[in-house]
């Protein structure tokens, strides 16, 4: 029986991980955590904020995500695309999931995200 999502992987590059920390830390206000010993030897960075968590792992042939992404939940979805815009990332408003708002960004290596925020209900 599944009982919840531990966390998305995503590839990223060789050498990409400062600029995943500036992203992800800077950008998202996610907290990097330290990989295992046994797994820190493959580069890459996991990122944590509450219980949402995020693995980039390095991948020597990397094709960024374009059309696979995490959808990400999150509240005061202005301000937050706004943080990521001043980022100098993409925000692409998106408004056919009913119920919600949302947008849709890239990280710096090209991985698609999506960030929505339920509506109000209007019962």
């Amino acid at each position: 029986m599944l009982t919840a999502l531990d966390h998305v992987q995503l590839a990223a590059p060789p050498g990409s991980e400062d600029r995943l920390r500036a992203y992800y830390v800077g950008a998202l206000g996610m907290t990097e955590t330290p990989k295992p010993p046994t797994l820190a030897g493959r580069g890459g960075c996991w990122f944590r904020a509450g219980t949402v968590q995020l693995h980039l792992g390095i991948e020597a042939a990397f094709h960024p995500a374009r059309k696979a992404h995490p959808g990400l939940r999150v509240t005061g979805i202005d301000a937050f695309a706004a943080r990521i815009a001043a980022t100098g990332a993409p925000v692409t408003w998106d408004e056919d999931l009913p119920g919600h708002r949302r947008f849709f960004s890239e990280d710096p290596v090209g991985n698609r995200l999506e960030f929505l925020e339920p509506l109000p209900d209007p019962g």
